[in-house]
């Protein structure tokens, strides 16, 4: 199985500082992949890179071996990459309907107001209710979008990124902010995304537990380079990470 997006020696300096420094990982198809890091570590940027929102300084970005290097962001949604963010980002003077019909928009599957009605043959609403199983609230999709609690939110811009059936989701901190019964109910419908449509999720996460919980594997960055790889009981193990990242008993 080929890698759905690949990093191949990715560098990204702002002045001095070093946000990605020869990054290479890949991420397969199916595939929860955490990437892990303190603060600073250049996670986001890496997201932005990816995304097509900062140009890498050196070094390339695939998506299904497809170099994204001179592809602006919006070509790389339609092209398959969906995208998430810290604080949920919706229109604000549109309803909620009208903010998870973009979803459909962005993989120019079908135009908007068609988006009422179908979807590579299939209706909306019919997907959205399926989706929104995963989650445990019921809403009037005629709403304001911002009459949601902040969880809620956080929870529908994952189902709007899934609604553009990317073929890579890039996650940015999923369970900030939500209690753990969300917390839960994104983890459901991240390996829904995963194992059952075959969506490759790159997750940014500092929950240590989802992370060890639902990632196959992980990228560790520190200071935008790449201090260890692999899977979780790997992870939890390596001195490096310890050091940097996951800290150190007192008396250890």
């Amino acid at each position: 199985m080929k890698p759905i997006l690949r990093l191949d020696k990715v560098c990204k300096h702002f002045g001095g500082v070093v946000a990605a420094e020869n990054v290479s990982f890949s991420v397969m198809p199916g595939e929860i992949h955490g990437l892990i890091g303190p603060n600073g570590a250049g996670k986001s940027t890496l997201m932005n890179l990816i995304s097509g929102i900062y140009t890498p300084d050196s070094g390339s970005v695939f998506l299904n071996e497809e170099d994204l290097s001179n592809i602006p962001s919006h070509m790389r949604a339609r092209m398959g990459i969906g995208r998430t963010f810290q604080t949920p980002r919706f229109l604000q003077r549109s309803n909620i309907k009208d903010n998870l019909l973009l979803g459909t928009d962005l993989a120019n599957q079908m135009g908007y107001f068609k988006s009422y009605f179908s979807k590579k043959g299939r209706n909306f609403g019919e997907e959205l209710n399926d989706l929104m199983k995963y989650l445990d609230f019921t809403i009037d999709w005629e709403d304001d979008i911002n009459s949601l609690a902040y969880g809620q939110r956080k929870q529908l811009e994952i189902v709007r990124s899934m609604l553009s059936h990317p073929k890579v989701m890039l996650v940015d901190e999923p369970a900030a902010g939500l209690n753990n019964k969300e917390i839960d109910d994104v983890m459901v419908l991240l390996n829904h995304a995963a194992k059952d449509l075959g969506i490759g999720v790159l997750l940014i996460e500092h929950s240590m537990d989802m992370i060890m919980n639902i990632c196959e594997n992980i990228v560790v960055l520190c200071f935008g380079k790449v201090i260890a790889m692999g899977g979780p009981a790997v992870i939890s193990c390596n001195e490096a990470v310890i050091e940097a990242y996951l800290g150190r008993d007192l008396d250890a």
